[in-house]
């Protein structure tokens, strides 16, 4: 059993720490790249003792997208090692400017209810990926649909760090709804995933494994299972607000305030989809923008 915080070896120079948002690790020659910090100083803090017990130094973080839970430990780690972070330039925009992801998620500016540190990590300096000199044979890849510009790594020992394009099996039969941006590239980047030739996937919310076609099969079947849902609730016009409702209600969630942007701004990048895929119409009802499925 692998226990929180303790360090993986993956491959002859390829690690990861074992944690609510897995953190990869490359060892170079002179140093090693940190892939993802966690959601706080306090993972920080642990990848701070993990470096010093292995005599590491740290050249970089790489992160995959902006998310907080993904970005939380990059101010520390700076201010310790003033060591270079980088990611895609939409992604670094966030991470530079924290606010913008709850602001974001809400429509406006966020109240003190959404501005904690799961939604809103402390601020770091950033730069273009692009610009990351990496070590040969590490490859950076597109990931796109579940954030802005989210992206992926390929160590030179074949292990691919995936981030948050998939969930668990048994995370989408409790909550069923994974956080998605843009459905249609997020489809997309499950098709991509399942023709890696890779020795070992390490997402970050679930266990590595050698297989992860299957694993993207179980999140397209539950893309699709809402998208079936919704055309079946908006057969009956419905606001974006009673959409949320009922799928909260379906699938018996309890919401607070987290789960409300969360789930909400899921829900409407999926009617967004449906829209643009012609699926659905839109009217306005006496004052009410609803949603209706649309006539064959």
């Amino acid at each position: 059993m692998i226990l929180l915080y303790e360090l993986v070896q993956a491959a002859e120079h390829t690690y990861y720490i074992e944690c609510p948002a897995k953190i990869g690790i490359y060892e170079d020659m002179d140093g090693i790249y940190v892939i993802d910090s966690g959601n706080d100083k306090e993972t920080g803090r642990k990848i701070k003792k993990i470096l010093e017990q292995k005599n590491w130094k740290l050249k970089a973080i790489l992160n995959t997208h902006s998310n907080a839970d993904h970005i939380g430990g990059n101010q520390f780690l700076q201010k310790r090692f003033d060591c270079p972070i980088y990611c895609t330039p939409m992604e670094n925009a966030v991470i530079e400017h924290p606010i913008l992801e709850p602001s974001f998620l809400y429509g406006a500016y966020p109240f003190a209810a959404l501005r904690h540190k799961f939604l809103m990590a402390q601020e770091s300096q950033t730069k273009n990926i692009v610009d990351a000199a990496l070590p040969e044979g590490f490859e950076v890849f597109s990931l796109p649909g579940h954030f802005w510009d989210m992206i992926g790594f390929k160590t030179p020992d074949n292990i691919y760090f995936l981030a948050d394009c998939v969930s668990s099996e048994s995370i989408l039969n409790k909550y069923h709804i994974s956080f998605i941006y843009d459905v249609r590239k997020y489809l997309e980047t499950l098709d991509f995933i399942s023709t890696l030739k890779g020795k070992l996937y390490i997402p970050a919310h679930t266990e590595a494994t050698e297989n992860i076609a299957a694993l993207a099969d179980v999140n397209r079947k539950k893309v699709y299972e809402i998208i079936d849902l919704l055309l079946e609730f908006c057969q009956t016009p419905s606001t974006a607000e009673e959409l949320l409702k009922k799928i909260f209600d379906y699938y018996h969630l309890v919401m607070d305030a987290s789960q409300y942007v969360l789930v909400g701004s899921t829900i409407r990048s999926y009617l967004s989809y449906l829209l643009d895929e012609k699926k659905l119409t839109t009217k306005i009802v006496e004052n009410r923008f609803v949603f209706q499925k649309a006539t064959e």
